[in-house]
């Protein structure tokens, strides 16, 4: 069965992790069976019962939800009921922000943003943006679970924000998609007008390749493609098959050029009043979920892809050579942000991933 097939209508968020959600969606996975719950049951002296609201920014369609369905079964099975948790998707509690926000004053317990939208509060985050970091998912998982990605859960925990740093999971790679024609040298790119986010590190890529990044929601984007107000875009390939625009687009380019994490986050307030026990089931289930929710993201944006060339697009795969001619290009971007994101961080991050682009 194609996932032309298995999908329905979806909305997903303006940068598939910053909040806003598309009505313009056509599909969504049909998913997996939920794993089953292991390990023995997890009990507390005090016998409270405890309720998690966890707040995200994409559907009841998304891999991210289905992650955070997969924790809830988790805390309460071994919980035995005594922790109850309550999803709220499709940005019910508003964007990535506002929920953020709301986990500090403690009037919501949990929820799970694109790092993105967070480079404010925590710089060093916006290591995450720069162009063609991981090579592969098997590298940023090696990132993100290392000394680096617990480095930076660590710190985000404490720093006395209200927040605590639970985890990753997965938002994905980013692909360019163009109606003006094949795209697989940064001259291709001269003067094309590419929707992106609102991100400072996302804005000067696009500049540096020499297009002209145009910020707009998320929306408008079907309608701006359609009409040539924009000439291309960038997001996974689940959004671009999702939001139909193979219908306005003829052509992507597997660019592969930004890989964004989610990460998993608790109020502060709300941690503390947790005894031991259950703060430790709560990291566990933290553990579980990025697992589960990156292999599902993963199968999601493989089908995608190719359904994408059954609808007709044009998909071009860069050789080695190509890309890193558009990682060259870029190397002005990482010396812009090297100061910023904080030169140890930018450092390790350069030798974990095998690349030289700080010189």
């Amino acid at each position: 069965m194609t996932i032309k097939a298995i999908l329905k209508p979806l909305a997903l968020s303006c940068a598939l992790g910053a909040g806003a959600l598309a009505t313009t969606a056509a599909h969504a996975l049909e998913f997996p069976p939920l794993p089953e719950v292991t390990g023995k049951k997890v009990t507390a002296d005090d016998d409270k019962t405890y309720t998690i609201k966890f707040g995200i920014g994409l559907t009841e369609e998304s891999g991210q939800y289905r992650g955070v369905q997969y924790f809830k079964k988790y805390v309460e099975e071994r919980s035995d009921g005594k922790i109850k948790v309550n999803i709220f998707p499709n940005a019910q509690l508003g964007g990535d922000l506002k929920m953020v926000s709301a986990l500090q004053s403690g009037t919501l317990e949990m929820t799970s943003p694109s790092t993105s939208p967070l480079v404010n509060m925590e710089p060093k985050l916006a290591v995450f943006d720069l162009p063609f970091l991981f090579d592969d998912y098997e590298q940023a998982d090696k990132v993100l679970d290392g000394d680096i990605g617990q480095g930076l859960l660590k710190k985000i925990s404490d720093d006395n924000n209200g927040l605590v740093a639970l985890g990753w999971s997965e938002n994905g790679y980013r692909e360019l998609t163009d109606s003006t024609g094949v795209v697989d040298s940064p001259d291709d790119l001269n003067g094309l007008k590419i929707r992106t986010m609102q991100n400072p590190i996302h804005l000067d890529i696009w500049r540096t390749l020499g297009a002209n990044p145009t910020p707009m929601s998320f929306a408008e984007l079907f309608t701006a493609l359609d009409q040539g107000t924009v000439d291309g875009q960038e997001n996974p390939w689940i959004t671009i098959l999702s939001s139909r625009f193979y219908e306005v687009q003829s052509n992507a380019t597997a660019t592969d050029h930004v890989y964004t994490p989610f990460i998993t986050l608790m109020s502060a307030r709300f941690w503390d009043r947790l005894p031991a026990p259950y703060q430790q089931l709560i990291r566990d289930a933290s553990d579980e979920m990025k697992t589960y929710q990156r292999k599902v993201n993963r199968q999601l944006n493989k089908e995608a892809r190719e359904q994408l060339k059954q609808e007709g697009m044009t998909i071009t795969e860069l050789t080695d050579e190509q890309r890193d001619a558009f990682r060259q290009k870029v190397l002005p971007v990482y010396k812009d942000y090297k100061d910023k994101i904080g030169q140890p961080l930018f450092d390790n991050v350069m030798k974990a991933t095998g690349h030289q682009m700080s010189q």
